[in-house]
């Protein structure tokens, strides 16, 4: 999910880059106009323009050619963004090993104790396997849900979060108490 978000903001930045380049080249353009028949006063005039300069430009307005291009613009760098953060999440994250990743997930939201006691759960209930199915419990952490059956490691991760902060309680930390979770677990003899 993380990833999906810096790809996002990446591609914002870039389109938002894009947009500013495009804008000011926009503006020089819609703004300045070659004329090829500058108007004659006479003849010194027109020695001193050759002599002078090569090219002669004069400003014109554009007349709401600038406010159509940047709505255009603005729908095509949303488009392109979304269509990149989508295309890119799917192979970021088909590229990551879950294990790894939910671990690391753990360890960024956890404090030691909890994470320990985190991980001694997964281990009991599925030997860290994502697709892991125990009758109606599926999933890293055997949850009785069919919604969490095809739900990559973050989700998975969060739905017990919540559900262990609900059922056991929090530390004074406000993180779900995983070690009332796995004492529970053992003492029941579940595993």
């Amino acid at each position: 999910m993380q990833n999906t978000i810096l790809n996002a903001r990446y591609v914002m930045n870039r389109c938002a880059k894009s947009i500013r380049q495009s804008r000011s080249y926009l503006n020089q353009v819609a703004s300045i106009r070659l004329t090829s028949n500058p108007p004659r006063r006479s003849e010194q005039d027109l020695y001193q323009r050759y002599l002078t300069e090569a090219v002669h430009f004069s400003a014109r307005s554009p007349q709401g050619f600038r406010a159509s291009l940047k709505g255009v613009a603005c729908s095509v760098a949303v488009v392109i963004g979304l269509s990149l953060s989508i295309a890119g999440a799917d192979r970021v994250e088909a590229s990551i090993d879950a294990t790894k990743s939910l671990k690391s997930l753990a360890d960024y939201q956890l404090t030691i104790k909890q994470y320990k006691c985190h991980n001694e759960i997964i281990y009991r209930e599925s030997r860290w396997k994502i697709d892991a199915v125990n009758g109606s419990h599926h999933g890293y952490y055997q949850l009785r849900s069919k919604h969490i059956k095809d739900k990559p490691y973050d989700y998975q991760f969060w739905m017990y979060w919540y559900y262990v902060a609900k059922r056991y309680g929090v530390t004074q930390y406000d993180e779900p108490n995983y070690c009332n979770a796995l004492h529970h677990l053992k003492t029941k003899g579940w595993q």
